[in-house]
C-alpha cells in the first residue's frame, strides 16, 4: 500500500500549531498538509490543564495571532476563553479537515535519495507510515503526559489527596479544605487565589520567592481605541504598545536591576497587608528576568491573603506528615490536600526519533538556526516561542519565515534545506533562563551559537529583521534537488558498460 504523501506535517494542533496552518493555508494554498495531534482535541495547554484559575500570564493581544484581533475586554484571560480563541481561529480558516486526532508521531527518517521524511504514526489501534517533504513541529517543549514532581519523604504518610496541576481530577472540590500549594511560579499563583475562593485556606510553600507583578486584567487604552478605531486598527496599535512596553520593562529589568527590584517591592508592599514581611517572601535572590517573572491580574493573589484566605511559607520541606507538610523550620504547615505545582519536564520535538538516512539524530548535538532549524537535519523546522515576552509573537515570525522559505525553495526549484554549522563554533545551553525546569533540561536540549542566524534571540524588535524582512538563505543554509541528484545518477549509470552477457 503506498504511503500518503504531503509536503508538510504539523505536529501539535496548539496554539503553535494552529497558527503555522494558518499561515501554510493562506500563503501557500496549493500545498498539502496535515496537523497531527496526539490528544483528542486542540487547544495544546489551553486544553490539557483544567485546574482552577488557569489563564495566560501575557496579555492576549500579544499572545494572540497578529492576523486574529483579540475581542474580548480583559487581557489577561482564562482558559476557556483562549480556548474558544483558538478554535475560532480553526474554524474561521477552515483548519478542521486538516487536523487529524489521536496521530501521534513516533519516529522520522529522512531520505536524502528521495527528498521526503518518511514518518511513522500511532492511530491508536495501527500504525502507519506518511511521508513529507517538511515536518514543522509544534509541539511546545514540555511534556503532556507528565509534570515534574521531585520526591518528597513521607509522601505516603500523607492522609490527605495529593494532586498535580497537569492532571487535575474534574471532580475536585476545594470547599473548607486547607490546602497547600507547593510552588511560586505561575502556576502557584494562579491556583492559591482561585482555590481560596473556596478553601478554608490556602498556603503557598514555596523553597525560594519569585518576583510577583500585579497588572490590570483590563487593558484600558485598548478597550477605548476599540471603540474609536476599526477593530483591525486598534488591535494593531495595542499590538504595537504592548510589545515595546513588553521590551522596554524587560530592559530596564536587565540594565537596572536594582532599581526594578525596587519598584516590585514598591508594589508588592503597596498590594499586601501592613506589616507583612515582604523581603521574606516577595525578595528573589536572584535578579528580575533572570527567571520569567510572575503576573497576577488585578493583584488577585495579594488580595486573598490581605483578606486572611491565604498565607505563605517560605522554607525548604523536610516531610510529609499525616497532618500536612513539615519544614526545615521545624513547622508543619496544615493540610487535607497537597498541591504541587513543582513544574514540568521539558522534551524537544514531541520526543519524536529522528533519524537522517537510518543514523539517529542526537538533538544536543545539533545547534538551532534562526530559532527554527537543527544543524543537519534536512526539512525539519522546530517552534519555540519567547521566554521572556508573549510565546507567539516568536511563533508568528517563524511561520512567516518558514513560509517565505518554502517559496524560495520552489522559485530555485529546490526541495531540500539543511543547515551546516562549523564544527568549530563554541556554543552555550538553548535557553539563558534560571527556572528549574530549564536547568533540569538543558543537556537534552539542542545549543545555541554566539551570534546570528546560530543566537536562539529573545528579541522581537532583532527577529523582525533576521525572519521577517531579512534574506531567505545565507552561506550557512544548504540547497539541493533529490530530483536532480537521482538524474544524475541515472545518468552516470546508463554511461557505465553493461555487463558482458553469460557465455560471452
Amino acid at each position: 500500500m503506498t504511503a500518503e504523501h504531503l509536503d508538510v506535517l504539523i505536529v501539535g494542533a496548539g496554539i503553535s500549531g494552529i497558527g503555522a496552518a494558518r499561515y501554510l493555508r493562506v500563503r501557500h494554498p496549493k500545498k498539502t498538509f496535515a496537523v497531527l495531534e496526539a490528544r483528542g482535541a486542540t487547544g495544546g495547554t489551553w486544553d490539557l490543564f483544567r485546574y482552577p484559575g488557569i489563564r495566560s500570564d501575557s496579555d492576549l493581544h500579544t499572545f494572540g495571532y497578529e492576523f486574529k484581533p483579540w475581542r474580548e475586554e480583559e487581557s489577561i484571560a482564562s482558559a476557556d476563553r483562549i480556548l474558544s480563541y483558538l478554535r475560532g481561529t480553526v474554524t474561521e480558516n477552515g483548519l478542521e479537515r486538516h487536523i487529524r486526532f489521536h496521530h501521534r508521531v513516533v519516529r522520522a527518517n529522512w531520505s536524502s535519495a528521495d527528498g521526503h521524511w518518511q514518518v511513522e504514526v500511532d492511530r491508536g489501534d495501527e500504525t502507519v507510515t506518511i511521508t513529507a517533504n517538511w515536518i514543522f513541529c509544534a509541539s511546545g517543549y514540555y511534556r503532556y503526559d507528565e509534570g515534574y514532581t521531585p520526591h518528597f519523604e513521607g509522601r505516603d504518610d500523607f492522609a490527605g489527596e495529593v494532586l498535580h496541576p497537569q492532571h487535575w481530577p474534574e471532580d475536585f472540590d476545594a470547599t473548607g479544605k486547607r490546602v497547600v500549594v507547593i510552588g511560586s511560579g505561575a502556576t502557584a499563583v494562579t491556583l492559591v487565589p482561585a482555590l481560596a475562593k473556596s478553601a478554608a485556606h490556602v498556603t503557598m510553600l514555596q523553597r525560594t520567592p519569585t518576583y510577583v507583578l500585579p497588572l490590570p486584567s483590563k487593558d484600558g487604552l485598548a478597550n477605548l481605541l476599540r471603540k474609536l478605531l476599526p477593530e483591525e486598527r486598534a488591535y494593531a496599535l495595542t499590538r504595537r504598545k504592548n510589545i515595546g512596553q513588553q521590551r522596554l520593562i524587560w530592559r530596564f529589568c536587565r540594565r537596572f536591576p536594582q532599581a526594578a527590584r525596587k519598584l516590585i517591592r514598591w508594589a508588592n508592599r503597596k498590594a499586601l497587608p501592613e506589616g507583612f514581611p515582604v523581603d521574606e517572601h516577595f525578595n528573589p535572590p536572584y535578579n528580575p528576568w533572570d527567571q520569567r517573572m510572575c503576573v497576577v491580574p488585578d493583584g488577585d493573589l495579594f488580595r486573598s491573603i490581605r483578606a486572611g484566605k491565604a498565607s505563605v511559607v517560605t522554607s525548604r520541606i523536610t516531610r510529609f506528615t499525616p497532618e500536612g507538610v513539615e519544614t526545615t523550620a521545624g513547622e508543619v504547615v496544615p493540610a487535607d490536600v497537597i498541591v504541587t505545582a513543582t513544574g514540568l519536564n521539558l522534551q524537544v520535538a514531541g520526543a519524536i526519533a529522528l533519524a537522517v538516512d537510518g543514523r539517529p539524530v542526537s538533538i544536543p548535538d545539533t545547534v538551532v538556526y534562526r530559532g527554527m532549524m537543527l544543524s543537519g537535519v534536512p526539512n525539519f523546522a522546530l517552534a519555540i516561542g519567547y521566554t521572556n515576552s508573549s510565546w507567539t509573537l516568536k511563533i508568528g515570525l517563524l511561520c512567516e519565515y518558514f513560509c517565505r522559505l518554502l517559496a524560495h525553495m520552489d522559485a530555485t526549484g529546490t526541495d531540500t534545506a539543511w543547515a551546516v554549522a562549523d564544527p568549530d563554533m563554541p556554543t552555550r545551553p538553548l535557553l539563558d533562563f534560571g527556572a528549574g525546569y530549564v536547568q533540569r533540561s538543558l543537556a537534552d536540549l539542542p545549543k545555541q551559537g554566539p551570534a546570528v542566524p546560530w543566537l536562539m534571540s529573545m528579541s522581537y524588535a532583532e527577529d523582525l529583521g533576521l525572519l521577517r524582512t531579512g534574506e531567505v538563505a545565507d552561506e550557512h543554509l544548504h540547497f539541493t534537488s533529490s530530483r536532480s541528484a537521482t538524474a544524475e545518477r541515472g545518468a552516470l549509470q546508463s554511461e557505465r558498460p553493461s555487463a558482458p552477457a553469460a557465455g560471452a
